[in-house]
């Protein structure tokens, strides 16, 4: 068994946040001072060896965000012994001593952290590469030598290589993987850096896994465009959370020759694209990324100026254009959802619906739509509208073949096709707030709607209805986590995977049948970023529905308060220009 002399003296060994743009990052774990006092050893060593697994098939282990080594040409063809060495320069020195005894006539290949003095081993020949991802190393090496249980020795662990362990007393003791794993249970008291208390080794794993998808989806972006001033801040923040910088330019001329500078692609909020971008970048071989908020983003609006905490990134198209494939729609049809993904997305669906979360907040999974009483012996339809002139409508409801695309003709529709049902209709907050295009009278929506409802959260008025109709509305969506039929008059991104009854012609890219938790997998977990508005560390979606609770987090700044005012009154004109009209 591997010696309390060779194990590190800090706990944040093998899982590790990427250090922000400040250089810090939180210690995921301390070293434990004393031995177990409860719990199943068993057990906890059956959790380390999935977690092992889990980190490999992740590649989180150790520093994953630094640069990928460059391995000399001879290696790469014979294979090489990876040598970890100590920061400490004669303890490096002598480590690689031993290793070339230990393995004569083999390629040593050392791998040392960037401030680590290895200048007596370079002079005396010696390959040592600084600072770089040890993943692809790891997994090449054919064994691996160090004088700790560190990264190294723990990831080589993990990838199925024999690890030497060469102690101060000159003895090499190998590390098993049944011993790297009760270490890993026993040796260390994991800490979240987002929740007071204890927490679990599947738990570090989860946060380092929603970390490195947040890294791995800005690393390379080396502009952002089409961001509104009031996003800036927070988009700084997402970089800046993982390390990144966050460059803005405002025209597609200067966008893209930033991207040409600084070599990567171009981000670009979907609503704002500056004119001639998409041919000017195509021309410059200039790829491109779409940003969009997520579906659990804040408490408030977006038209009220309140910056998002989620958003997406996709490098393929987005999610609510179904003219071509995007992030979203490749993950739900090319993912095998395995068992722990499916249990995280079905813990997560079931938690937004105790807490009644939208995509604007959360109210209570048993808060009440006010002033909504339902007759009990007529199936209830609830009609979300949609802003006029939203994306999502002018992509996925295509003119033609008889699809309806604006709120007063899906009423239409919906009454036309349940003439006896009680039909309730949810005007769209952006749209009432008097800031987004689309209202319609209500006296004109009284003519084929029961009802129409406003103010509490629209999961509430969820919880009422036996149906949604929806063209594209994120409403459906939140009606199927509930358990909801769902009737789609457009092609929203989760319409086409036989959880819906579709109006719209197929796009015929989709079709494979989904359980309800993969779409939850998918859409929630794999293809948005979180930020803790908190912390300001990559996060998972609990994190930040753990988040909406906390009042102090959304105080309205005094932009909001003025967008709020400025909406009003808009909608309290346009009010009375509707009554001067009608008399």
């Amino acid at each position: 068994m591997t010696s309390a002399s060779q194990l590190p003296e800090d706990g944040s060994v093998l899982l590790k946040l990427p250090p922000s743009r400040k250089g810090t990052s939180p210690c995921l774990g301390v070293r434990r001072t004393g031995d177990r006092t409860s719990g199943d050893r068993t057990t906890a060593t059956d959790e380390a060896a999935r977690a092992l697994a889990r980190i490999r098939a992740l590649r989180i282990g150790g520093a994953f965000w630094r640069a990928p080594a460059t391995v000399p040409p001879a290696f790469a063809r014979a294979g090489w012994t990876l040598v970890s060495l100590p920061a400490d320069a004669d303890a490096a020195t002598c480590l690689w001593h031993r290793a070339q005894d230990m393995a004569p006539g083999e390629n040593l290949l050392g791998l040392a952290e960037p401030g680590a003095d290895v200048a007596a081993i370079t002079r005396l020949g010696g390959t040592v590469l600084r600072g770089v991802e040890p993943h692809a190393l790891v997994d090449g090496a054919t064994r691996i030598v160090s004088s700790g249980c560190d990264d190294a020795a723990l990831l080589g662990v993990a990838y199925g290589r024999p690890v030497s362990l060469l102690g101060a007393d000159g003895r090499a003791t190998t590390l098993s993987h049944a011993q790297a794993c009760a270490w890993l249970a026993d040796g260390i008291v994991w800490r979240s850096p987002f929740h007071p208390g204890p927490a679990t080794l599947s738990d570090m794993v989860q946060v380092v896994e929603d970390a490195r998808r947040t890294w791995a989806r800005l690393h390379d972006i080396a502009v952002w465009v089409g961001i509104a001033w009031w996003k800036r801040r927070r988009i700084r923040e997402f970089c800046g959370s993982v390390g990144l910088d966050a460059v803005f330019r405002r025209s597609a001329r200067g966008a893209v020759r930033a991207a040409l500078g600084r070599g990567g692609p171009v981000a670009v909020w979907t609503s704002r694209v500056p004119r001639g971008l998409d041919a000017r970048a195509a021309r410059a071989g200039v790829a491109l990324r779409r940003v969009e908020d997520g579906f659990v983003r804040s408490v408030g609006l977006g038209s009220d100026l309140l910056p998002p905490s989620s958003v997406v990134v996709d490098a393929r198209g987005i999610y609510f254009d179904p003219s071509r494939p995007s992030d979203l729609e490749t993950l739900l049809h090319d993912t095998s959802f395995d068992a722990t993904l499916r249990q995280r997305a079905g813990q997560l669906r079931a938690l937004l619906v105790a807490r009644g979360v939208s995509k604007y907040g959360m109210g209570s999974g048993a808060a009440e739509a006010p002033g909504i009483r339902c007759p009990d012996d007529r199936r209830v339809i609830v009609v979300p509208g949609q802003v006029g002139d939203d994306l999502s409508i002018r992509l996925g409801a295509q003119p033609g073949l008889g699809v309806v695309r604006d709120n007063l003709a899906l009423v239409q529709a919906v009454r036309a096709e349940n003439p006896d049902a009680y039909v309730i209709f949810r005007p769209h907050p952006d749209v009432d707030a008097g800031h987004r295009k689309g209202a319609v009278p209500d006296a004109e929506v009284l003519r084929h709607a029961d009802q129409i409802a406003r103010g509490g959260p629209m999961t509430a008025l969820i919880t009422l209805a036996d149906e949604v109709h929806t063209m594209t509305s994120l409403a459906g969506f939140e009606a199927l986590l509930r358990g909801r039929a769902v009737t789609a008059y457009g092609t929203p991104f989760y319409a086409g995977w036989g959880l819906t009854q579709d109006r719209a012609p197929a796009t015929g890219r989709r079709g494979k049948p989904l359980h309800p938790d993969d779409l939850v997998a998918g859409a929630l977990v794999l293809y948005p970023l979180y930020l803790d508005p908190l912390t300001r560390l990559p996060c998972g979606p609990e994190v930040l529905v753990s988040r909406l609770a906390d009042p102090a987090l959304w105080r309205p700044s005094l932009a909001v308060r003025i967008r709020r005012l400025q909406g009003r009154l808009r909608h309290t004109f346009a009010n009375l220009v509707a009554r001067r009209s009608r008399s």
